[in-house]
């Protein structure tokens, strides 16, 4: 009996021995279909984006044509939105509404800075939020990381250019007086280091006072100047840092009985109220500095949100305007 069971154990093995080797051979495993790759993200347009320009103020014909220049540009591009406020020359009203474009979520911030220095804490806020930052116009001492990019003029080369003015006009000499711009502005600290690079040596700066770049202030200040200092005889020229304090200045001129050319005047910006001065004879240069940057910063918005390379540094191609062609020139300026 035990020799049957073993029996047919052998039989029932070599039986199913048969059958696995008679079973089809499984299909190999087929690999895995490539992932297809995400289509990639449309490329942001003008009606994607919302920049934030909290301007510095309204002190000047210069700055109220900046101002349009956004406005009119961001109209013309048909961006999504403009967040647009006026600091009225204060920094801890730029900084309160930079960071209300922070919780605001905007795509880029383009920052006219009052003075260089102060940026810090809220540009690191910005760059946290992953909200890039454009220099527009002055610029900031803050490390160059915590921004994306800045735009505007070279404000050294501007200063030089009009000492470059001055050695033309007093080649023997002299003495000059400096109404400076807004102190710590990006604007009044490279103006006056550029002027201060190229003057010759035979010219000295008498005195410096700030204006803050406006036509009001400059008028005091150019009224003790003159109580100060005898015009033509203690000083020759008066280097000043924009057309509206030159306006102004002009003015204080008038009341103490100088003529135009009495004395030799450089200003910057070329606005129209300047061009208008060296036809009347008071400016004989006005330095450019062109303040229609909206159509550059809102270019390089544009590049930032859709993540392509932008130039660190960009600035505007500018020259210096004369009396001789200021007549013609005029009707043609857009500020």
């Amino acid at each position: 009996m035990k020799t049957a069971k073993v029996s047919l154990f052998v039989v029932i093995v070599m039986v199913l021995g048969m059958l696995a080797a008679c079973a089809p051979a499984a299909a190999p495993a087929q690999p895995a279909a490539p992932a297809q790759p995400a289509a990639p993200a449309a490329a942001k347009t003008y009606k994607d984006m919302t920049l934030c320009y909290p301007q510095l103020g309204a002190e000047s014909d210069w700055r109220t044509a900046n101002t349009a220049s956004f406005k009119e540009t961001a109209t013309q591009l048909g961006i999504k939105q403009l967040v647009f406020s006026d600091a009225q020359q204060k920094q801890e009203n730029q900084i309160s509404a930079v960071r209300a474009c922070i919780q605001q979520g905007v795509d880029v911030i383009a920052l006219p800075p009052v003075v260089e220095d102060g940026w810090e804490a809220v540009l690191t806020e910005a760059k946290n939020a992953g909200i890039p930052v454009i220099i527009v116009d002055r610029s900031v001492s803050a490390d160059k990381s915590l921004y994306a990019s800045h735009i505007g003029s070279d404000m050294v080369l501007e200063g030089e250019r009009a000492a470059e003015e001055f050695n033309k006009m007093l080649p023997n000499g002299g003495a000059v007086l400096e109404l400076s711009g807004t102190t710590g502005s990006g604007a009044a600290v490279g103006r006056a280091k550029g002027f201060r690079n190229k003057l010759n040596a035979n010219i000295k700066i008498i005195d410096s006072q700030t204006g803050n770049f406006t036509r009001a202030e400059a008028v005091p200040v150019m009224q003790a100047f003159l109580k100060k200092y005898k015009s033509g005889t203690d000083f020759q020229g008066i280097f000043i840092h924009n057309d509206d304090m030159g306006i102004g200045a002009i003015e204080a001129l008038k009341a103490a009985g100088v003529k135009p050319g009495d004395l030799k005047i450089v200003s910057v910006d070329g606005t129209r109220g300047g061009f208008q001065a060296m036809v009347d004879g008071w400016f004989q240069a006005d330095v450019e500095c062109n303040p229609l940057l909206g159509p550059q910063v809102f270019e390089m918005a544009l590049k930032l949100m859709n993540g392509q390379t932008i130039d660190r540094e960009v600035l505007t191609n500018e020259t210096v305007y004369y009396p001789d062609k200021a007549a013609e020139l005029l009707p043609t300026r857009k500020y």
